[in-house]
């Protein structure tokens, strides 16, 4: 599975709300069906057809009691699903992954927003964590204006490039 983080665009605010962008946290439990629903087409749509990547998007973390889910909604479209991430509690450290901005969204800041929202979840999950992802390989610039620096060989994961990634706390 490839980590989608392609926004980097100006964004208007890295609150629980914008002036656009509305960010819900929840488990798989507290997830509503049509929340759901979106967040993981939109996962099959970018990560499974755009990126051409065959794998099983649905692999059984999602359903984890600590998963916790990040969605971006967009206020100015009926509240759409626009991008998506998961928190995992792996115990030492924290992971961010299935990162993903629908492609009407990038380069309005909802990937920004989005990142913001998904690393306070992780630090108020776990404050003293390392928060740790793999990141498209071309896109550890963007990951590193987290915060996050390079903490591993690049490797190859569905064909495309990804560098492992970690944010130390």
């Amino acid at each position: 599975m490839a980590d989608q983080g392609t926004d980097q665009g100006t964004d208007r605010g890295a609150g629980r709300s914008t002036h656009r962008w509305e960010v819900r946290v929840a488990t798989l439990d507290e997830l509503d069906a049509r929340t759901g629903y979106e967040a993981w087409r939109l996962r099959q749509d970018v990560f499974v057809v755009e990126q051409d990547c065959a794998y099983p998007d649905l692999d059984g973390r999602d359903a984890e009691p600590t998963t916790r889910h990040v969605v971006l909604l967009d206020g100015a479209d009926d509240g759409r699903v626009v991008a998506t991430a998961r928190v995992l509690d792996d115990g030492d450290v924290q992971r961010i992954g299935r990162v993903v901005c629908h492609p009407d969204a990038r380069g309005t800041g909802a990937s920004g927003v989005l990142m913001r929202a998904a690393l306070d979840v992780a630090t108020t999950t776990a404050p003293h964590a390392d928060v740790v992802l793999g990141a498209q390989s071309p896109l550890t610039g963007w990951y590193g204006t987290f915060g996050f620096e390079p903490d591993g060989p690049e490797y190859l994961e569905d064909e495309i490039p990804h560098t492992p990634m970690r944010l130390r706390r």
